[in-house]
């Protein structure tokens, strides 16, 4: 038998869109003969998913998954074409599962396509390309992230929850302390709800990407000029402007929603006096479904004008 090199499996990858461990079987199956095993994913209804990958995945559900010890989540997106696969119990429970596996595996999309995944498909890709088979949508894990703690307690919270842990925005949040946790995870919460709504960019100061920043600043200065005030107070007008710009898009400067006046860094700091100890709020994931996602604007008219035509 001819020897099933990694760059053959690539290769019958590409030209199929099967997963990965499929190309492998498929290789061994037919002793390494690649137009062979193209015709075996084929006749397994794996290699559908080719005709499929350059559609435009939007939609979808974000997943996410808590630890049994509350001290680590993992927050997923997985995308498909069409808003009603968020109903679909094959995928959801892709979503669930795959969210769940990440919880205690890598933050890397290629590492964790390649962990095995109960069921059918052996690996969460192999699990997608059965999907993509099935349903005949595109589909593709877009990313994943991780929040832990040492001590203390990682909160969750899913915005307008289709199913338990899956919806369209989800968030986690991240309380390093010695405090109660129970305690911990209602602040978590509460928190967790605040960043759903207010969509901060930032954890704190710091934090903010400079490129950004000095963008920000420019187009301040430039409105302040306008103004015709001397520089002095431009200044002032423009460092006065920026504060409130870190009150935009910085968690810890946000007023929280829930009153709409005191600072998160505030109500951090008054539950660590409640709780008698130390609390940090070391770091949140927000993933909304799709967003940074280029969707293609469709002519509905011109689709069935197209399939008229083919008819």
């Amino acid at each position: 038998m001819s020897e099933i090199t990694p760059a053959l499996v690539k290769t019958l990858r590409e030209r199929t869109g099967a997963g990965m461990m499929d190309c492998k079987k498929a290789l061994v199956e037919v002793s390494a003969d690649l137009e062979a095993a193209v015709d075996w994913l084929r006749k397994k209804g794996l290699a559908a998913a080719a005709k499929k990958a350059g559609r435009v995945a939007a939609e979808g559900l974000v997943g996410i998954a808590a630890s049994a010890d509350g001290k680590s989540a993992a927050v997923i997106e997985i995308n498909a074409e069409t808003d009603f696969i968020a109903r679909n119990e094959h995928f959801q429970n892709l979503v669930s599962q795959t969210a769940t596996i990440a919880t205690t595996n890598t933050s890397d999309v290629d590492a964790l396509l390649t962990t095995s995944f109960p069921g059918e498909g052996g690996t969460v890709q192999g699990e997608i390309t059965r999907l993509i088979a099935l349903i005949g949508e595109n589909m593709n894990l877009r990313r994943i992230a991780r929040l832990s703690v040492t001590n203390g307690a990682v909160a969750t919270y899913m915005h307008n929850a289709t199913a338990p842990g899956l919806g369209r925005i989800g968030v986690s949040v991240a309380l390093e302390s010695t405090g109660n946790a129970a305690k911990l995870m209602e602040l978590g919460k509460k928190i967790s709800m605040h960043i759903a709504a207010a969509h901060p960019q930032a954890l704190n100061i710091e934090a903010v990407d400079p490129t950004m920043l000095e963008r920000e600043r420019t187009i301040l200065i430039d409105q302040a000029r306008a103004s015709g005030r001397p520089e002095d107070v431009i200044q002032k007008m423009v460092e006065g402007r920026v504060r409130k710009y870190y009150e935009e898009i910085v968690l810890l400067e946000q007023p929280f929603v829930m009153d709409g006046k005191t600072k998160i860094s505030d109500v951090v700091a008054n539950a660590a006096t409640e709780l008698g100890t130390d609390v940090k709020l070391t770091g949140f994931i927000r993933y909304a479904l799709g967003e940074g996602i280029e969707k293609e604007e469709s002519d509905f008219a011109a689709e069935v004008m197209a399939q008229a035509k083919m008819a």
